[in-house]
């Protein structure tokens, strides 16, 4: 069986001890629970002024260890970030990651107007996440306003080609997402399963039935927050096997072509 989890990182939090999140517990893990591929963001670097800086990391262990993927950080407003873009393609990255509410950067600038033809050109997803933490648990340092459903419209809008991988929303976000979208837009754009509510409220669930299963993904948002919650979503929802693969993997491979 495969797993694919899109939605994993590697080194440390500022708000909270969370240890320095090393590849070996990444493995550790994934064997745990039988997750066969990871890939990684550097979790340091969506807090730093240049979040590109981090992507050495993360190209050195997925060379040390072939089930980890790198995603790395590009963010369109620093020096150089055309030439990140390019080491992104050269080393095979599956998404790289942009993080608008995260870098300071404005949804429709020109700035993330550019990223978005350049990677929608490259056949290239960009994935971003809604949040890292719940507001509700946050440090008060941690300012950092949410990814809004209409901006990931609009961003969604910005390039015919251009592909999302959202991770880190939830039931009302991907609502106001889809059911706001084109058939077209709707369908470029991936969602992971990380915070999205399963039993007893089974908001998983309700999505799968209404949104389409083919439009999510497994994601666990290791280490902030427990893998076993997002496999545990899944063995309450009683899937056929053809349609937890579809969720694991499936989905994700046909959304890369």
């Amino acid at each position: 069986m495969t797993c694919i989890d899109v939605n994993t990182f590697l080194g440390a939090y500022p708000f909270r001890d969370i240890g320095e999140w090393s590849t070996a517990t990444l493995i550790q893990e994934m064997e745990q629970f039988g997750i066969t591929e990871s890939w990684i963001s550097w979790l340091p670097g969506v807090f730093w002024r240049d979040p590109a800086a981090g992507n050495a990391h993360l190209y050195l262990a997925a060379r040390e260890e072939p089930r980890l993927r790198p995603v790395p950080a590009v963010h369109p407003g620093m020096p150089g970030w055309d030439e990140v873009l390019g080491d992104a393609v050269a080393l095979h990255a599956p998404c790289i990651r942009c993080d608008p509410t995260f870098y300071g950067l404005a949804p429709h600038g020109p700035e993330m107007t550019s990223l978005l033809a350049i990677t929608a050109d490259q056949k290239l997803p960009v994935m971003m996440a809604v949040r890292l933490e719940d507001v509700r648990q946050r440090h008060p340092n941690d300012q950092i306003p949410d990814l809004t459903p209409a901006t990931v419209r609009s961003i969604i809008r910005s390039h015919p080609r251009t592909r999302l991988v959202i991770t880190h929303a939830d039931r009302e976000f991907i609502e106001q997402v889809h059911f706001g979208a084109t058939p077209d837009e709707a369908s470029r754009i991936l969602w992971d399963i990380s915070c999205i509510w399963g039993p007893p409220e089974d908001h998983l669930e309700l999505l799968l039935r209404t949104v389409g299963i083919e439009r999510f993904t497994f994601g666990t948002g290791t280490p902030l927050r427990l893998a076993e919650t997002s496999l545990a979503k899944l063995d309450l929802l009683q899937l056929s096997v053809e349609n937890r693969l579809r969720i694991e993997v499936g989905n994700l491979r046909e959304f890369l072509g």
